[in-house]
This record gives structure tokens, C-alpha cells and sequence, in this order.
């Protein structure tokens, strides 16, 4: 990935955007420390892009998950000790 100086970047913005805009994203940096990442919000595809999905079938959430740990956040917010045999 790119990386570009402060100066370059408002020097070029228009054409750094653009590259950023069809694939090419890149890092803004100052006095050589990276400071942000610049990348088109819509992605067009790519190995950077996210992939929903893709772990489908995968794992398995059990049915009480919502009600697991239950007991201790709420001893967690009214103050009270609960052991693991109290679970």
C-alpha cells in the first residue's frame, strides 16, 4: 500500500482519492509516522473487501446464548457476589 506525506496528499488529493476510489487505497503520514488509511467506502470487490457469509455452517450458537452469563452481569450491576456454582 501506498504511503504519502502530508504535503503530497493536499498537494494531490483529487488524484489520491480517485486511486483510492477504483482500488488503490493509501496511508497519509507525517514526519514518516502513518497517521490514516484512505478508502473508498464502497468497495469494489477485492481481497480487501468484507464476505459476508463466509463462515456459514461453520459454527453453531446455542440456544440459550442471550441468557447465558445471566446471574453474573446482573451481580455486576447490583452489586452482589456470585459464585460459578450460583450460575
Amino acid at each position: 500500500m501506498r504511503t504519502v506525506n502530508m504535503h503530497e496528499a493536499k498537494t494531490h488529493l483529487s488524484r489520491l482519492v480517485q486511486a483510492a476510489v477504483d482500488g488503490e487505497p493509501f496511508v497519509i503520514a507525517r514526519a514518516g509516522k502513518p497517521l490514516v488509511k484512505v478508502t473508498s467506502i464502497e468497495a469494489r470487490g477485492g481481497a480487501e473487501g468484507r464476505r459476508t457469509g463466509f463462515m456459514a455452517g461453520e459454527i453453531s450458537v446455542p440456544p440459550d446464548f442471550d441468557r447465558m452469563g445471566r446471574r453474573e452481569i446482573e451481580a455486576l450491576f447490583e452489586g452482589d457476589e456470585v459464585t460459578l456454582r450460583d450460575a
